[in-house]
């Protein structure tokens, strides 16, 4: 039987996509000592680039090219996802087993969105690694000092961010005919929504005398805000879904910063 340890570095070290892909069901839950943060394997195809690469303005998304470029920075977050999850469970060997089985039930979805946008990318007519990616994400865990630190960036930051992300998107690729990639978003959306519920019911569980913004706020790197857990749009109805209380919600949706993620420009047009 395969142990938690050498799954974890088989999806984090690992080279090929295949490795990063397999899912395993029933792991043996060894002990082990801390590993150090380390940048993940990857094909040379999908290695980490300093080329920038814009993503595609809302306004070209008729265009095949343009919609495959978008699932492209898509299918880079769910990679980066499966990788910091597994350095996650590799950084923290003490976590209870409930919670390191919901962390490996969030990387089974996570290898499901990817197999899902790897499969409508090649209908566009790419590969995933025709484009550079970045390693944006994955720069934040070099910042991650305890595991509630992690699970305030992953699930109450980026993915609940993504809450607001796949619903917009959803809208988009609606708009322009594109059924196919709205339900491979909506399967997103849905999921999402569980990945936030457990990274709430665990903060929740280590509150002591702040209420959970407080408490989360204080958890984040000195370099991100929670308007990293917002998009160009609010979606309160997904929040609610997750289990985040009305307090949460308003202070979520109310908070504003020089960094505030919603007032980007290119978001508007």
């Amino acid at each position: 039987m395969l142990s938690l340890e050498d799954y974890c570095k088989q999806l984090l070290y690992g080279t090929s996509l295949e490795e990063k892909l397999t899912v395993q069901k029933n792991l043996s839950f060894n002990s082990f000592d801390a590993y150090e943060m380390k940048d993940p394997g990857r094909p040379t195809r999908l290695k980490f680039s300093a080329e920038q690469i814009k993503f595609p303005k809302k306004t070209s998304f008729h265009l095949d090219e343009k919609k495959a470029l978008a699932i492209h920075f898509f299918a880079n977050h769910e990679l980066l996802a499966i990788e910091m999850f597994a350095q996650a469970l590799l950084m923290f060997p003490n976590i209870d087993q409930v919670t390191a089985k919901n962390l490996l039930a969030t990387i089974e979805d996570e290898q499901n969105h990817l197999k899902l946008y790897i499969k409508r990318m090649n209908e566009l007519g790419i590969e995933f690694g025709d484009y550079p990616v970045n390693d944006f994400f994955w720069d934040y865990m070099g910042e991650v000092k305890t595991f509630e630190e992690f699970y305030a960036l992953m699930a109450l930051t980026f993915e609940q961010a993504n809450l607001d992300f796949a619903k917009y998107y959803q809208n988009i690729f609606k708009e322009v005919g594109d059924e196919e990639t709205f339900n491979v978003l909506d399967q997103v959306y849905k999921d999402e929504i569980a990945h936030v519920a457990r990274g709430a019911k665990y903060l929740k569980s280590q509150v002591k005398d702040q209420d959970l913004f407080s408490y989360y706020q204080s958890l984040l790197p000195g370099n991100i805000s929670p308007s990293r857990g917002k998009g160009m749009i609010f979606d309160e109805r997904g929040r609610q879904l997750a289990g985040l209380d009305h307090h949460f919600i308003n202070q979520m949706n109310n908070f504003r910063d020089d960094f505030d993620i919603v007032n980007r420009k290119q978001w508007k047009k």
